[in-house]
């Protein structure tokens, strides 16, 4: 027990400080492409010994699935993610997109599978949906869509790693070889600016310590312990504290104001009403003509890799932030 709390501690810290750094990187002194170029090559370095078994597995995965591992957690996501904490505030970042991805991970799997939705499950999402609205603005700032848009991003990677065939490590390993490839391209073709050379020795370790090891690399390791010491409805309920944290945090480190609250109460309370609601267990392995519809999967919690248990349990699909499932 103490170790699942004490693994689920540093994952949580580990969501928030996500976050806390995609809003900070404009006070820094990298431009996004380093902080991107950080984020993805410092987990290949770390994870190296396990890259040959990895790649010899990819040719079981299907595409599609790769491409939306990629897309859904890799430099297209980073950089959606850090043009939304431009635009916004740390609280807004770490509220919105890990707040929205059940919705859009519901919605997503009722158009291509044709789950179906119940009452309680919908009542929860529309708590979701009204803190979001709440918090972003009456109309919605450009920032605020930004955000969603990178919670839809998410909510691909989160139904792509349901079905993928690599464990959490090899997953990381596939998102980050072609974004740290992708990202050194642009930068040494001039397309992406960076000052990583010049930058404060300050900023270069923060990144790598929060985004390279930490969202990198903790996070792909810290979850699932937490899941199997304290189980994924618990793990995933204390996950819906990392928007709180993220809230806090921004405070004393980023001097943002404390605003928002009942918008952040409702969303995080709708979050966790959303994943304690028992659903029938299916499986996205096998796809569900629409004229049977299906019981829509619960969305936060952890997802079983299809190479470790292919068949269908109670567990939930996605974490409070979308972090990385077994």
């Amino acid at each position: 027990m103490k170790r699942g709390l004490a693994a689920m501690a540093v994952t949580v810290v580990v969501w928030a400080g996500f976050a806390l750094s995609v809003r900070g990187i404009g006070a820094s002194t990298l431009t996004t492409a380093d902080a991107a170029l950080i984020r993805f090559t410092v987990p290949l370095l770390v994870l190296a010994p396990w890259i040959p078994r990895t790649l010899r597995r990819l040719r079981d995965e299907q595409p599609v699935v790769l491409a939306g591992l990629c897309v859904g957690a890799g430099l297209p996501y980073f950089l959606v993610a850090a043009a939304g904490g431009r635009l916004t505030s740390a609280a807004l970042v770490g509220l919105v997109i890990p707040g929205t991805v059940p919705v859009f991970v519901t919605l997503l799997a009722y158009t291509l599978w044709g789950w179906r939705i119940r009452l309680p499950q919908l009542a929860a999402l529309g708590g979701i949906v009204a803190g979001v609205a709440v918090a972003g603005g009456e109309p919605p700032g450009s920032g605020t869509l930004v955000l969603l848009l990178a919670g839809l991003i998410w909510a691909v990677y989160t139904l792509s790693l349901r079905v993928t065939l690599l464990d959490p490590l090899g997953t990381v390993i596939v998102l980050c070889l072609p974004s740290s490839l992708l990202t050194a391209l642009l930068i040494t073709t001039g397309t992406a600016s960076s000052t990583l050379p010049t930058a404060r020795p300050a900023d270069v370790a923060l990144y790598l310590i929060v985004q390279g090891l930490g969202v990198g690399v903790l996070a792909a390791v810290c979850y699932p312990i937490a899941i199997r010491r304290l189980g994924s409805r618990t793990a995933a309920t204390l996950g819906a504290l990392s928007p709180v944290l993220t809230a806090l945090a921004a405070v004393p480190l980023l001097g943002e104001p404390l605003t928002g609250l009942p918008a952040l109460a409702l969303v995080v309370a709708s979050v966790i009403t959303f994943n304690v609601l028992k659903t029938e267990p299916k499986s996205l392995l096998t796809t569900a003509p629409k004229s049977e519809p299906q019981t829509a999967p619960n969305t936060e919690g952890t997802a079983p890799h299809a190479a470790d248990d292919p068949a269908p349990d109670d567990r939930p699909a996605v974490a409070a932030d979308g972090g990385l499932r077994r």
